[in-house]
């Protein structure tokens, strides 16, 4: 583990992953590269303190463009794959779904070839692939996802990330590639791009905008600090047994809804607004076409195998999530700017118009 590419390091979880490597806390003593496409979620600020740190490359690339992933194994000797890279909004995989085929399939399987084509049936070595529960389908109301579930995706989205998880226990059981696999129920936190739940609905209550519901707020998501889920992954590089898949949840399902009067405890508290007046915005709009209704995933594995467990509640990650947005202003105007102000426009503001409250 002396050269680690990361892959979608400038995005959300994959920069608190690379922050979690290079804190104090962590002491790690390699090398991170830090590769990212820079599309609209990626953000080169997300690490710009780091920037000074000898352990810390970046390279802006395409994860499918062979040849320059290829020419990346040999320039820094990777030994180490933390494949984060992915398109990862449903909205936008129903709306676009063939940007989330070729980055999430095609650039899953690059890098697992172009890896097998650098190692050469090394065993010291470690693709380990970060993926999603939404790859599981949906629950009723009681049962839980576990490592040796069926797959069911029911997105483009989790379509596509299925097909990346199968990849890649292709390649480990067709080539030997050492890899492992890590499912994660939903991430919240610092560095979220503001077109997810929690940080859009933290920036519409200290703007006094509607806060747009699905239906009518009774899907179920557990919720997992990311912080939390960065230890988990640390923990899988380091003693997770290749070919094997881990599954990491927050212990936290909550409706929807919950989260947003949970939400606006929070932001009242820290602003001083009425809770009531920031649920008046609440607006309930149409449901997200194969919307699913539960997830809820078992992480007794993790838990077993690799001591892991999640180590932020709910509450407390809400709170450090709303100071942080609240610190990071202008992290947030940086990036609600250009594209994703425009699908905004046409996938939020224009639905609110067309919302029954």
């Amino acid at each position: 583990m002396q050269n680690i590419l990361v892959t979608g390091g400038a995005g959300f979880i994959g920069s608190n992953f690379i922050r979690y490597l290079l804190s104090e806390k962590n002491g790690y003593a390699g090398r991170i590269i830090n590769l990212d496409k820079l599309t609209y979620a990626g953000n080169i600020e997300n690490l710009e303190d780091f920037t000074q740190d000898p352990r810390y490359i970046f390279e802006q690339a395409d994860i499918a463009d062979r040849p320059v992933i290829e020419e990346i194994f040999q320039k820094y000797e990777i030994d180490t794959v933390v494949h984060f890279a992915a398109e990862s909004h449903v909205d936008r995989s129903i709306l676009g779904p063939e940007e989330f085929i070729r980055t999430n399939v095609f650039g899953t399987f690059t890098l697992l070839d172009a890896a097998r084509k650098y190692w050469k049936g090394r065993k010291d070595v470690l693709f380990q692939h970060v993926s999603t529960d939404e790859v599981y389908g949906s629950l009723g109301p009681e049962g839980y996802f576990y490592e040796n579930s069926c797959y069911d995706p029911r997105s483009p989205y989790s379509a596509s990330k299925a097909g990346s998880d199968h990849l890649v226990m292709a390649y480990y059981h067709t080539y030997g590639l050492p890899v492992t696999i890590s499912n994660c129920s939903n991430n919240y936190g610092p560095y979220q791009f503001p077109e997810k739940l929690i940080p859009l609905m933290i920036l519409n209550m200290l703007e006094d905008k509607p806060l747009p519901v699905y239906g009518k707020g009774l899907n179920v998501r557990d919720w997992l600090y990311v912080t939390d889920h960065c230890d988990g992954i640390w923990r899988v590089i380091e003693r997770g047994i290749p070919g094997n898949k881990y599954n990491f949840g927050g212990d936290a399902e909550k409706k929807n809804i919950d989260v947003i009067h949970d939400l606006a405890s929070v932001v009242a508290e820290f602003t001083g607004k009425r809770k009531d007046a920031l649920l008046k915005h609440v607006t309930y709009v149409a449901d997200r076409p194969g919307h699913d209704l539960r997830y809820a995933i078992d992480s007794s594995k993790s838990k077993r195998e690799l001591d892991w467990h999640p180590a932020t509640s709910f509450t407390t990650g809400l709170e450090k999530t709303v100071s942080w947005y609240l610190q990071h202003m202008e992290w947030v105007e940086n990036i609600r700017s250009g594209e994703y102000r425009q699908w905004i426009k046409t996938n939020y503001e224009e639905r609110e118009e067309q919302a029954s409250i």
